[in-house]
């Protein structure tokens, strides 16, 4: 560490103290030519003194400093050290940094990929290979001092965030935990809680910047100040008291609001009507999208805002699109426009790198791959970053930006997520973004993580952060957004099937209880009671007020209520039950549709007679998904909600074998067929059964009731509706007293209680068994599931006892497998949803038989699960292990490369699990076969492909 100058004797001597006090962070720091920031410094010290580490700081700032820091501590002292990533791209990247400073023969790498000296002294692998080998007892773990987690904030991601929790609650107490984690706002409740579980956890805080951001928005192709003075992200000293908007923006924002109306953001036209865009907001959007063109204001093209970023100096640059054909477009937009960054010197270094990560591609793959039209961007210094592109090319543009040479990068968010690719500016088209089910807002949780790649440390002396102005923007919400940093982290922690036949072969039930019951979840949960508690004395105290108000001089007003109340319930329950029934009803005569059958769908917007053209999409949820055909030629999607009567089949029609739905001359002529078929049917509605129909005992209690009633001295009250109503509320404030109470008890056990239900579902299927002494043993079959990691594990491990997956050649059981793995898009309807060909289809259906069983015993044990299996990516599954070419697999899957790819991968890792599970026999030989067969080519190069979400088209 470079000396600080001009100390005084007193900070001399305490400096030296420090020094001899932490000898092993003196020799460390010594290493590097830089002084470290004083959160570095608290947070080493505390390592060396013996104590885990929570380490939440901005991104860039340097975090892992902390992590390499525990590395060197676990060198020094003979002891392993473990550094996880949860992707790979970033345990390849950590693990090149960490062989340039150790040696290779110090260090090893574990992904499900690769396995390079997994034995060494330090091991960087991917959270999933630590999990899978706590739960193995792998002999490895021997001797390992320190874990370090990187990016420990992704354990609040849905799919793959319970698995930091595993690893935490589940390494030895002797293991020193450093977590590396993104500013969040409740850092202190996430480091109490390590501290709970993991004994001393020292808690290290940084908001500083290393770098100063500053704000802008571009109105036009004007660079324009968000702050009137500077921008909270870039006072780093905290001067300022308060951070105005700039006046020129919301003068920008009172001019153009004259031309639309308050309440709607329309332009005042002639009539002002229509509805509201429903992608309206505070940023701008939808609702002004029609008044863009007349806007003086509205955005520039993206060549001219490149170049407006090129003239101020801000390249290179990130630009944030949420939606991968939109990042796709903007390089094209770009290369039509004749933007070119580079240097000749530059384009020398890019052809090289890029020559380097296709090496062993055939010219066939590069030409599916639209390589030529990506190596033309790359040259010019554009390219696009998105879980569509290939892994291989996606790498490439990754080398080429952290080497500056291509100077825009246009990203979905996932790029914000972990990859190391700072830059000096990050501007943000929208503000707006879909989520799978709605255009929302950003948050600013997810502003801050997406403009902290602004500002290159040791490189840039101030970052930029630059929003697009979109007509009907508020520039006060957009300062509101730069200026808070709330990111807080929420657990997503639940257990699995696979989890608890895992830690029941490791411990007795009663203990994997207490221990589930240390998740994060359940500290976040228990903390949630004491709010409860307080609504629930606020509810009591409301039923005592609102049932004096309701006092009657004749009698118990109360009592009466209540005889009132159970009438009103017990024919409210005999319409719900008459709904059940007929939902189950409609449910088996959906699972019973063929293609061509005609079936009359009596409501919603594909009201009338269709045809079925495929039932092959199965929702364990929400059962069959019919895709059908109307006689107008829309195809569409039912579910159980386009049928409140029983759905009425009057009879059939061809289809035939090649039909393609997507083409407008088979639709049109099944739709001919379909109405001369009509025409020859006898197609008039069924009449529908009334609901709520009581049986004899329900019918005798009601009358009983209404006898008690007429009995009773408050029937005769002339207030007698008055004291109803108050006694109504009064009825009201004690249900949700009594709901409230059912929510303290059920969240002050949830984790413990869900484990329950788990281990009778396991029961029940003979995964488990219990023993003479309470407790529960883990079968065969559950020695199989403890090796399923999928998200459907109990369903795949019951294939494989049922024998589903016997049977069946390589490509047609890679389709079988990829509808345990493949998860549709928004936009992916039109995908073939058929299986391959007959064995597969028949496998299918069996898994989907499968899938409704365990669906069922999960309803008897009061347990919600939501099983999907689509099977849009087995075509692919099952042409690619066929050995079919790369163009002729993506043609037909119309999927990009780097979809592709992921799925791909992702059943080949399902193989190797069920290879690993099934044990000994064809089953096994076929999986490893699948494995053999698809790593080839493009899936074979994409060993260090980060498994990203994917985005918005």
């Amino acid at each position: 560490m470079a000396e600080a100058e001009d100390l005084s004797p007193a900070e001399a001597y305490a400096r030296f103290r420090h020094q001899q006090a932490y000898p092993q962070l003196r020799r460390f720091a010594d290493d590097y030519s830089f002084d470290f920031d004083d959160y570095q410094v608290e947070a080493c010290r505390a390592v060396e003194s013996g104590s885990g580490v929570l380490v939440a700081a901005p991104t860039g700032a340097g975090k892992t400093i902390v992590g390499e820091f525990a590395v060197h501590l676990a060198l020094a002292q003979g002891r392993k050290a473990f550094y996880t990533t949860p992707l790979k791209a970033l345990s390849n990247q950590k693990y090149n940094d960490l062989v340039d400073r150790y040696g290779a023969e110090k260090v090893g790498l574990l992904t499900g990929d690769s396995s390079v000296n997994g034995d060494a002294q330090v091991v960087v692998m991917t959270t999933e290979v630590l999990r899978n080998m706590m739960y193995a007892g792998s002999p490895t773990l021997r001797g390992l001092g320190f874990v370090v987690m990187d990016e420990v904030h992704y354990l609040a991601d849905r799919f793959r965030g319970p698995v930091w929790e595993e690893i935490i609650i589940g390494l030895p107490d002797s293991v020193q935990l450093v977590c590396l984690s993104a500013t969040v706002s409740n850092a202190e409740e996430f480091g109490s809680w390590l501290g709970e579980v993991r004994g001393e956890m020292e808690v290290v805080v940084s908001e500083r910047r290393p770098v100063p951001l500053y704000q802008h928005v571009l109105v036009g192709n004007r660079l324009t100040d968000l702050f009137a003075d500077v921008a909270p992200t870039a006072d780093l000293e905290d001067r300022a008291a308060t951070y105005d908007v700039n006046p020129a923006l919301v003068r920008i924002a009172k001019e153009e609001s004259r031309a639309v109306r308050d309440d709607s953001r329309r332009p005042r036209g002639r009539s002002g009507k229509g509805k509201r865009n429903a992608a309206a907001t505070r940023y701008g959007g939808g609702a002004a999208r029609e008044h863009q063109e007349r806007s003086r204001y509205r955005p520039a093209h993206r060549a001219e805002v490149v170049r407006v970023l090129e003239r101020a100096d801000l390249l290179p640059a990130i630009v944030f699109i949420f939606s991968r054909q939109g990042c796709d477009a903007a390089v094209r937009q770009l290369q039509a426009a004749h933007v070119h960054l580079t240097q000749p010197d530059e384009e020398a270094a890019i052809l090289a790198i890029a020559r380097r990560h296709v090496e062993g591609f055939s010219d066939d793959d590069l030409h599916a791959l639209g390589y030529e039209s990506f190596l033309d961007g790359l040259l010019r210094g554009v390219a696009a970053h998105h879980a569509g592109v290939l892994p291989a090319l996606k790498e490439c543009v990754e080398e080429c930006f952290e080497a500056g040479l291509v100077k825009v990068v246009f990203a979905t968010e996932t790029l914000a997520l972990g990859i190391n690719m700072p830059a000096r500016s990050v501007l943000i088209e929208k503000l707006v973004k879909y989520n799978g089910e709605a255009h929302v807002e950003i948050t600013p949780g997810e502003y801050t993580q997406l403009t902290g790649r602004a500002g290159r440390r040791g490189i840039d002396v101030e970052g930029h952060a630059v929003v697009v102005w979109q007509p009907g923007m508020d520039p006060r919400a957009v300062a509101g957004l730069a200026s808070k940093r709330t990111y807080p982290l929420r657990s997503a922690f639940r257990p699995t099937y696979n989890m608890a036949v895992n830690m029941l072969n490791r411990m007795p039930r009663g203990q994997v209880r207490t221990v589930l019951e240390l998740s994060f979840a359940q500290f976040q949960t228990d903390r949630s009671v004491v709010g409860l508690a307080r609504r629930l004395a606020r509810s009591s105290g409301d039923y005592a007020d609102l049932a004096a108000q309701a006092a009657c001089d004749l009698g118990d007003f109360m009592a009466y209520a209540r005889l009132r109340d159970e009438i009103h319930r017990i024919e409210t329950a005999a319409v719900r039950q008459d709904k059940e029934l007929r939902r189950e009803e409609t449910e088996r005569v959906l699972a019973a549709l063929r293609p061509g059958d005609i079936v009359r769908v009596p409501s919603g917007r594909t009201q009338g007679w269709v045809v079925v053209l495929d039932n092959a999409h199965l929702d364990a949820q929400q059962g069959p998904r019919p895709t059908v055909m109307t006689p107008d030629r829309q195809v569409r999607r039912l579910s159980l909600t386009d049928f409140p009567a029983l759905p009425q089949v009057a009879g059939k029609v061809r289809i035939p074998k090649h039909f393609q739905s997507r083409d407008p001359s088979h639709r049109h002529s099944l739709g001919a067929a379909l109405r001369q078929r009509l025409d020859e049917l006898d197609t008039t509605p069924r009449p529908v059964r009334a609901e709520g129909s009581l049986n004899d005992k329900e019918r005798a209690r009601i009358a009983d009731l209404r006898d008690d009633l007429a009995e009773h001295p408050c029937h005769a009250c002339p207030d007698r509706e008055t004291h109803a109503r108050w006694a109504e509320k009064a009825l009201r404030a004690e249900r949700d007293a009594r709901q409230i109470e059912h929510q303290v008890a059920r969240r002050t056990r949830s984790i413990a209680d869900r484990f329950d239900k788990i281990c009778t579902v396991l029961g029940s299927l003979g995964y488990v068994r219990a023993t003479g002494t309470d407790d529960l043993e883990v079968t065969r079959e559950g020695r199989t599931l403890a090796q399923i990691y999928s998200e459907a594990d109990l369903v795949v491990a019951e294939c494989i006892r049922d024998g589903v997956l016997d049977g069946l050649s390589a490509p047609q059981l890679a389709a079988v497998l990829s509808v345990f793995t493949y998860q549709p898009r928004r936009g992916d309807e039109h995908r073939s949803q058929r299986m391959p060909d007959l064995p597969s289809h028949e496998a299918y259906e069996r898994v989907g038989r499968i899938a409704r069983r365990i669906s069922l015993v999960e309803r008897d044990a009061r347990l919600e699960s939501i099983i999907e299996l689509p099977p849009g990516f087995a075509r692919a599954a099952f042409d690619w292990c066929a050995g079919l070419a790369l163009a002729e697999v993506l043609d037909h899957a119309e999927m990009s490369a780097g979809d592709f790819v992921r799925w791909a991968r992702m059943v080949v890792d399902l193989a190797d699990q069920v290879a690993t599970g099934s044990g000994p026999g064809d089953l096994r030989e076929t999986c490893h076969e699948v494995r053999h067969r698809m790593q080839r080519g493009v899936v074979a190069a994409a060993i260090s492909a980060p498994e990203e979400e994917g985005e918005d088209g």
